[in-house]
């Protein structure tokens, strides 16, 4: 992705770098053009899929069903869309 800020319809779609099964979960800062999460969650049954779903929704502020994975459901690189977002740069400034 060119452009991690560019914005989608209502949303804005970037780039997420999932690190499961680590011992503290939260958005570990920037990670190329997108985000790296890391997730207490084992890979396995949608769980950690689910887990990113929660943490970015309290993130961001939105609610879960406004976080939507577009691509890489079963991948650690996935691409993500958060539906009344404009960018991911505050949430950088708290890391």
């Amino acid at each position: 992705m060119k452009d991690p800020d560019r914005k989608h319809g209502h949303g804005l779609i970037i780039n997420i770098k999932v690190e499961p099964r680590s011992s503290r979960a939260g958005v570990a800062g920037a990670y190329g053009d997108g985000l790296k999460v890391k997730l207490t969650s084992p890979p396995v049954e949608g769980k950690a899929n689910k887990e990113l779903v929660e943490i970015l929704a309290r993130e961001f502020k939105i609610r879960k069903s406004d976080v939507q994975i577009i691509s890489g459901k079963t991948s650690k690189n996935k691409v993500v869309r958060l539906i009344g977002v404009d960018n991911f740069k505050n949430i950088l400034k708290k890391t």
